[in-house]
């Protein structure tokens, strides 16, 4: 089997996924007619998709702006989270976390329980129809003010194990220290309610260590932590999960190229490492395409994959049943690689 046959035949989990931006081009040309607007899908595409001349983060989030415009109401949730879990299923993902900000959603009056429950039922259906699992991670959102945010964690803990599985902070990170939002997580962590942190983005470093001492599961993205070798030493202690996301770092100006990408330092520090895709449609990317990037300027080898794989499952926002699904279908497809032990 080569290679390139090995990562689209592996099971695969993808842990940092946005709903918004991996609405899928057709499901938003069906929403915008519904909206009595005429779209092509080349028109669909070229507004949600990363310009060529793109430099930054805030460039990189001026994408979303459509599909948010897309995703005001239950049913046009319902059918993003639905169509896009059916997509990510096509590549044999076997666990997908689809994270979204609730309180985006509001501009035709949606509350936060309601855009929750709609892209759980989207979710559901998916996993009825193709087998897949899924998970939510509610997202709050730098810009918005500490009051809207710390009412949405209360909801989503009220939801946590029917639909949500953890929470998050996304936006802006270079405009919005982590230092603003001690008080949101505090808040967390006292209702019990898991979270990731988007922190290490836009080279701050300083972000990564206030979420770690916040009591951050996971980082997205992490990666100012490169060359950092007390930061990377603390991160593996704590067997804190970084979600690498290599096309959108590169979309960035993050890294100069995917050669560039740390996966290969963080899993030699011992971190564990989940390689996703951050935003499907806007980065023009799957999970498939991610892996063969990597393996292309030889930063992981088949071995390196299946333990990438287990490191995604030990770090899923998910109870001890949905993890040892997870290793079985690991263990059926890796079997005794070095990366595959579990």
């Amino acid at each position: 089997m080569t290679t390139r046959n090995f990562i689209k035949r592996m099971p695969k989990i993808d842990l940092h996924c946005h709903l918004d931006g991996s609405l899928p081009p057709e499901t938003a040309k069906r929403i915008l007619a519904d909206m009595g607007e005429t779209w092509t899908r080349e028109d669909v595409e070229k507004a949600m998709g990363v310009p060529e001349d793109c430099r930054s983060l805030a460039a990189y989030l001026a994408c979303f702006d459509l599909p948010i415009r897309c995703l005001q109401t239950a049913g046009t949730l319902e059918a993003c989270a639905h169509d896009m879990a059916v997509r990510a299923a096509a590549e044999n993902t076997v666990y997908l976390e689809a994270r979204f900000a609730p309180s985006t959603q509001g501009v035709l009056g949606l509350g936060v329980r309601e855009a929750i429950e709609a892209v759980d039922r989207g979710l559901k259906k998916a996993g009825e129809e193709t087998g897949i699992e899924t998970g939510i991670i509610v997202c709050a959102m730098r810009h918005l003010p500490e009051e809207v945010n710390l009412a949405m964690f209360r909801t989503a803990r009220e939801m946590l194990g029917c639909g949500v599985c953890a929470c998050d902070i996304a936006g802006d990170e270079a405009s919005y220290p982590m230092s603003l939002y001690r008080n949101l997580f505090e808040e967390a962590r006292r209702l019990g309610l898991p979270f990731t942190v988007h922190a290490g983005e836009c080279g701050s470093r300083e972000n990564i260590y206030e979420a770690i001492d916040l009591g951050a599961a996971r980082i997205g993205h992490g990666t100012a932590a490169a060359g950092d070798r007390a930061l990377q030493a603390l991160a593996a202690e704590r067997h804190i999960c970084f979600e690498d996301c290599p096309t959108s770092n590169v979309q960035t100006s993050i890294l100069p190229d995917y050669g560039a990408n740390p996966v290969r330092e963080f899993r030699q520090a011992g971190i564990p490492v989940a390689v996703s895709t951050d935003n499907r449609t806007v980065s023009g990317t799957d999970l498939t395409q991610e892996f063969e990037k990597l393996q292309a300027y030889g930063l992981l080898t088949e071995d390196d994959m299946a333990g990438i794989y287990f490191d995604s499952a030990d770090a899923a926002f998910g109870g001890d049943d949905l993890k040892e699904r997870l290793y079985q279908k690991g263990r059926a497809f890796f079997g005794g690689r070095p990366g595959g032990r579990k």
